[in-house]
């Protein structure tokens, strides 16, 4: 059955989550808010969801059983039944006590696939053990990946309400309310009107836009979009902060999606959200204090990262992209810990942000000396 689900959906579909667990508050907007495209997911196939998150006579979510079955075969990597079944008992939060059907299991990994993209097969010899059998693809596609998570991180904290006050979650920007409309204009390429105040004018503009794509950074989602205007169509897609919108509404002017619009070849060699095509994708070295090293080396900076040298007082990272503003002010978060090696021209860049930075530090210095 699950082959035949496979060869039936060639595109993976996205999914409605309506939960029926007493979430407080504040976990649910930790949910929300850090879900990459989970906002399209709670947009689109509401019907099928409510079908799948049918509760059992435990009245318990099935999808927080769907997430444990991922999880434990892939901690496992190969289980067999039986020995899921044990630790299935042996979880009596989840079980009840009452053991897992083997058709149960099979509808419940058919399920699985067709939530979040997992395929869960046997090994057919041996033990006969079950395994996740695309995994890689899992860890490489943005969608497949958010989903599992956020429901793996939601299953955790929504199991844990008992911790609430010790469990500190981050406030978000609300743009997430905006994902809707955009999403939806998207789909129909329709033309939105909004009203956009930006982080460097405090007038607010009004403006019809044609949506391409939307991007999460540092919590805090953006939309590429074209302006209608003459005078800004040419100038191509422009990138928008969805906090900073103040009004938006779908009209039902449609227009055509450009055929060769590829969102992450025109993100290409970028660090952030600033584009920067005025520079070049180009060689950069860092040198990295040893103490740093290791958070770099475990949470990358960039997907070209290669740690080229490493000793007991440093690493050296090379990276292949665009060294624009984005990428600088992360070589500046870094502090004392980290040096531009290479590009020469990048190297004098941040150290001229560096003396002008000393320069108001030190004429403040001297201010309070007169003083």
């Amino acid at each position: 059955m699950q082959q035949d689900i496979r060869k039936n959906n060639t595109n993976f579909e996205s999914h409605h989550i309506q939960s029926n667990l007493p979430l407080k508050n504040e976990i649910l907007s930790f949910f929300l808010n850090h879900c990459y495209y989970l906002a399209e997911v709670l947009i689109i196939f509401t019907k099928k969801i409510k079908t799948a998150m049918a509760k059992n006579e435990r009245g318990q979510n099935l999808t927080s059983k769907y997430v444990w079955v991922i999880e434990t075969i892939n901690r496992a990597k190969k289980i067999s039944f039986e020995e899921l079944n044990e630790k299935w008992l042996d979880d009596t939060d989840i079980s009840r006590g009452i053991e897992l059907p083997k058709r149960t299991f099979k509808n419940w990994c058919d399920a699985i696939f067709d939530m979040f993209g997992i395929i869960i097969t046997n090994e057919g010899r041996g033990k006969y053990r079950y395994f996740i059998e695309n995994e890689e693809d899992i860890r490489q596609n943005g969608i497949s990946s958010w989903i599992y998570n956020a429901f793996s991180v939601s299953n955790t904290l929504s199991n844990s309400l008992s911790l609430k006050n010790r469990i500190l979650l981050e406030n978000v920007p609300s743009g997430q309310k905006y994902l809707q409309p955009i999403i939806e204009a998207m789909k129909e390429n329709k033309v939105l009107n909004m009203s956009y105040r930006s982080y460097r004018n405090e007038k607010e503009y009004c403006y019809n836009i044609q949506p391409y794509s939307i991007k999460l950074f540092r919590q805090r989602w953006y939309m590429i979009a074209r302006c209608t205007h003459p005078s800004y169509y040419e100038k191509g897609p422009i990138i928008y902060a969805l906090d900073r919108i103040k009004h938006l509404n779908i009209t039902n002017e449609r227009f055509e999606m450009p055929k060769d619009w590829d969102a992450e070849k025109y993100f290409d060699g970028c660090f952030g959200i600033i584009v920067g095509h005025d520079i070049d994708i180009q060689p950069v070295k860092l040198k990295v204090a040893a103490r740093q090293a290791n958070y770099i080396r475990d949470l990358k900076i960039h997907e070209s990262q290669e740690e080229i040298e490493r000793n007991d007082e440093y690493s050296i990272f090379s990276y292949n992209l665009r060294p624009s503003f984005d990428f600088q002010q992360e070589i500046l978060w870094n502090g004392e810990d980290m040096e531009v090696l290479e590009p020469e021209w990048l190297r004098k860049e941040m150290a001229g942000k560096i003396e002008r930075m000393w320069n108001k530090y030190s004429a403040s210095e001297n201010k309070d000396k007169l003083v």
